[in-house]
């Protein structure tokens, strides 16, 4: 299942990121993939503001993973961008993050396929030359497609 949207404001990716936010009940993987600047951190902020986190969120471009305890879940936020090679996450101890139920949002995964498990959902995001942002969500589990379709419900 796939759903593809055009969003036309900053407002508008702020309101489909609290609709996922607000919907994921139990563990899940998103991929977030799009060039530089395309709004993947942009939209991950949004998802963990929405749960009524009070803290700073920041990138983790450079930290590779940053780790977010809310009262009713974990998130962690990865960027694989400045990764050189795959075997990196073995280093960093990827596999131990993935033990804990928590929803995973991955950057870059490309670059760490082989280490990642599937993912439920992977999100597209790309700016059109109007400067709206097209973001096209596509299910890649059962759980993935659960979401899907009640964001489509709303």
């Amino acid at each position: 299942m796939e759903k593809i949207f055009q969003l036309n404001s900053e407002q508008a990716t702020e309101v489909l990121a609290k609709q996922l936010a607000q919907l994921v009940f139990q563990p899940c993987i998103i991929f977030l993939q799009g060039d530089l600047g395309a709004g993947k951190t942009t939209f991950v902020r949004y998802f963990i503001k929405s749960l009524n986190f009070q803290g700073f969120i920041k990138s983790p471009t450079y930290t590779l993973v940053e780790t977010y305890e809310l009262s009713q879940m974990t998130i962690y936020h990865y960027d694989l961008y400045r990764l050189k090679t795959a075997a990196e996450l073995e280093l960093i101890g990827i596999r131990d993050y993935f033990i804990k139920p928590a929803v995973h949002f991955i950057e870059w995964p490309e670059k760490g396929l082989q280490f990642l498990p599937n993912p439920d959902i992977i999100i597209q995001l790309a700016w059109l030359a109007d400067h709206s942002r097209k973001i096209v969500m596509t299910a890649n589990s059962a759980l993935g497609t659960v979401l899907l379709t009640k964001i489509a419900e709303k």
